[in-house]
C-alpha cells in the first residue's frame, strides 16, 4: 500500500495562552514554526508541505522561510477548544481541491516539537508501508520517570498508587516500561483521517515510533522554552539546519 504522495502539515494559529507567540518565538535563532519548514525541505519523501495559520502575520513569516500558505484557516478552526483533527482533515481537504489530486498521507508537524530529524520521518514511512493494516504511525518516547513506580494519588486522606492491583514492584528496573506521546511526529493515512471522528490510540490500528526523550521536546510554556534553548545551546540536542554552537542558520 503506497505512502506517496505525502502532505506535511504544520499548524500555527495566532492565539496561545501557555506561551503568547510561542510559533513565531525565536529558538537557536529561528521561529519555532521555521524549524519544522527547515525539517521538512530536508525530507525528500514530502511532496509537499504547507501552513496552516488563522493569521496574516504567522502566514508572512512563514513564507520568509519559505512557507507555503496556499490559504488561512478558518476562525471556527482556530480558537483555543479546536481539536487538532478537524484542523488536519480542512487542510488536506483543501489542498487537494485546489491541486485535483489525492494525498495517501498525512504528516503532522507541530512547530512545538523542532527535535526531530529526517530520519524519524524515514522510520515511520518504514513502519507504515510494511504494515497494510497500520492507518498511522505516532512518535513516543519513555518519560524520565515510570509512572507505574513512582505516581501516587490521595484517597480517602491517604497516599496510594496510582496504578494499584497489579504486580506490587519493588525494584523500578523490573517495572514494564511506559511510554508518552512526545508530539514530534504524526502520521496518518489518508482514508483513516478523513473518516475519523477522534484519533482513538485503542483502535490497535496505530503504530509507535520511540524517539530519544532528550529530543522530545513539547514547548506550551516558558520553562519549556527556556529547557529546550539550553539543551540546544549546550550541544546536548543538534538539529542539521543549525550551526554548530546551535545559533543561526546555515
Amino acid at each position: 500500500m503506497s505512502v506517496r504522495p505525502l502532505l506535511a502539515v504544520v499548524p500555527a494559529r495566532g492565539g496561545s495562552k501557555g506561551l503568547p507567540g510561542k510559533n513565531v518565538r525565536p529558538l537557536a535563532g529561528l521561529p519555532l514554526l521555521a524549524h519544522a519548514l527547515e525539517f521538512a525541505r530536508r525530507c525528500p519523501a514530502i511532496d509537499r508541505c504547507i501552513v496552516s495559520t488563522d493569521s496574516k502575520k504567522i502566514a508572512a513569516l512563514a513564507r520568509r522561510y519559505r512557507g507555503d500558505v496556499p490559504f488561512l484557516r478558518p476562525a471556527e478552526l482556530a480558537q483555543d477548544q479546536t481539536p487538532m483533527l478537524p484542523v488536519l482533515q480542512h487542510a488536506l481537504r483543501e489542498v487537494e481541491r485546489m491541486e485535483g489530486r489525492r494525498y495517501e498521507t498525512l504528516l503532522l508537524l507541530q512547530p512545538t516539537n523542532p527535535a526531530r530529524l529526517p530520519q524519524d520521518l524515514a522510520r515511520a514511512l518504514a513502519l507504515l508501508a510494511e504494515d497494510p493494516g497500520c492507518a498511522g504511525v505516532i512518535a513516543v518516547s519513555e518519560p524520565a520517570f515510570n509512572p507505574r513506580y513512582v505516581c501516587v494519588e490521595e484517597r480517602a486522606g491517604r497516599l496510594r498508587r496510582l496504578f494499584s492491583g497489579g504486580p506490587a514492584y519493588t525494584r523500578r528496573q523490573d517495572v514494564p516500561p511506559v511510554f508518552r506521546i512526545n508530539g514530534m511526529l504524526y502520521l496518518f493515512r489518508r482514508d483513516y483521517l478523513l473518516g475519523a471522528k477522534e484519533i482513538d490510540v485503542d483502535a490497535a490500528l496505530l503504530r509507535m515510533l520511540v524517539l530519544p526523550r532528550e529530543r522530545a521536546f513539547d514547548i506550551d510554556d516558558l520553562h519549556d522554552f527556556q529547557m529546550a534553548e539550553l539543551a540546544i545551546e549546550a550541544g546536548l540536542v543538534k538539529m542539521p539546519w543549525l550551526k554548530k554552537k546551535g545559533r543561526g542558520r546555515k
